[in-house]
């Protein structure tokens, strides 16, 4: 295989995955992984990629944001067995209020809480109280059984469907939920979570603040991504359920902030 068709197919694997490993591009296409070192190094000269430690991350514009039908497109299996693996921390006879951010991994865990969450006994209170302020996630748990439902208002931004706002953020501020899942742009060891507009991150910040613990959920194609606007440090967060372990530096002060790595 020539080296510009070997790149073509890095790129190809990179639009379905949005990050390659040097290691598995080296065993797929049999090739040293120094070949596939300069792949990625003359690929990066193209602006067709960003190369990180033991791989790279597809570019991408950091003001740049695809919408919620475009996303949901993507790294759909993983998403599933991380919202599974991130319900587990509510166990079977939960009660209490939990916060769900808006994004499709979050859409993921609202789906999965509706199965989760048994009803309640006729006449009794519902079992979980909860708070989103999404309106692709809204319905989710509108109709589910032992689920109670408050909807924050504001602005809504048409790419993500939430709301967002000083009103928002304001009725967030009054809020104590007892577990929070929030979702990323991108997770870094120095740049903390982050996400590329404004707007939605003094959202995401202001549920961090809220919550008495802050489960972050995403995929491994946001590790080691910086977006524009950084919500959070890794010291904000209690626990991050991913579907791969994450790069060393990451990893590294994960640990260091006794943040808890789950891997779905």
């Amino acid at each position: 295989m020539y080296a510009m068709e070997r790149q073509q197919g890095i790129e190809r694997i990179l639009a379905d995955d949005g990050r390659v490993s040097v290691v598995d591009l080296a065993h797929r296409f049999d090739v040293t992984t120094e070949t596939i070192r300069r792949d990625l190094a003359a690929l990066e000269e193209t602006g067709s990629l960003v190369r990180v430690h033991g791989g790279a991350v597809a570019k991408d514009d950091s003001t740049n944001e695809s919408s919620v039908l475009e996303r949901i497109q993507q790294h759909g299996p993983a998403k599933r067995a991380i919202a599974d693996r991130a319900l587990a921390a509510l166990g079977p006879e939960f009660h209490g209020s939990v916060f769900i951010d808006a994004g499709t991994t979050a859409a993921a865990v609202a789906e999965g809480l509706s199965a989760h969450t048994a009803p309640a006994p006729q006449g009794s209170r519902a079992r979980v109280e909860a708070v989103t302020h999404s309106l692709t996630i809204a319905p989710l748990l509108a109709a589910a059984d032992g689920i109670s439902l408050t909807v924050i208002g504001g602005r809504i931004r048409g790419v993500t469907a939430a709301a967002v706002g000083a009103e928002t953020v304001a009725t967030i501020g009054r809020l104590r939920p007892d577990v929070a899942f929030i979702g990323a742009n991108g997770i870094s060891a120095g740049f903390g979570l982050s996400t590329p507009d404004p707007d939605e991150a003094s959202v995401k910040a202001a549920i961090v603040r809220a919550a008495r613990r802050v489960i972050v959920v995403a995929d491994s194609s946001k590790h080691d991504r910086e977006l524009l606007v950084s919500f959070a440090s890794v010291r904000d967060i209690d626990v991050l359920v991913t579907d791969a372990e994450p790069p060393v530096d990451l990893a590294t002060a994960l640990a260091d902030a006794d943040v808890e790595v789950w891997i779905a």
